[in-house]
């Protein structure tokens, strides 16, 4: 089974986070300890998170009193992606499907065409979805009422 590491989904949160507090004109930092509490995520594992984040130049820093993180960009011009590969590296299905790798088989591998072709919907989709959609959708969601009353009771 393939699946995403909790790096990849607390990051998603994470970013998802900070694009809910996004202002066009006015960027106000967010302190990590606020995103914590929020989607109860260790601290620690979050400023392991937001490294690779910062390197691949998603979020800025500002040092000092009224200090955190920001988006380094508009929400809308993230996409899931690219967060993805900061935090999980290449999302593709098999080793073969992106290293060239010197491979005997590939010229008559038939699974190797259905590795590449599910690796590329795999990537598409990922990469149209900005997260300006995933604020979307958690708008969405908190105005369930039956999310509303699952939260409640898990608090």
């Amino acid at each position: 089974m393939i699946r995403l590491s909790t790096k990849g989904r607390y990051g998603t949160r994470l970013m998802l986070n900070l694009a809910q507090r996004y202002r066009d004109s006015d960027t106000h930092p967010v302190i990590l300890k606020d995103i914590s509490d929020e989607e109860e995520i260790s601290i620690r594992y979050l400023e392991q998170i937001i490294i690779p984040l910062k390197i691949n130049k998603l979020v800025k820093s500002v040092r000092g009193a009224g200090g955190g993180y920001f988006l380094a960009r508009n929400p809308a011009l993230i996409n899931l992606r690219e967060i993805l590969h900061a935090l999980e590296g290449s999302c593709c299905l098999v080793e073969c499907v992106e290293e060239e790798l010197d491979c005997d088989r590939r010229p008559y591998c038939a699974t190797f065409d259905v590795w590449k072709e599910a690796t590329m919907l795999l990537k598409n989709y990922f990469e149209s979805i900005t997260l300006t959609d995933l604020v979307k959708i958690a708008d969405k969601k908190q105005h369930n009422p039956k999310a509303k009353i699952a939260k409640s009771k898990a608090h």
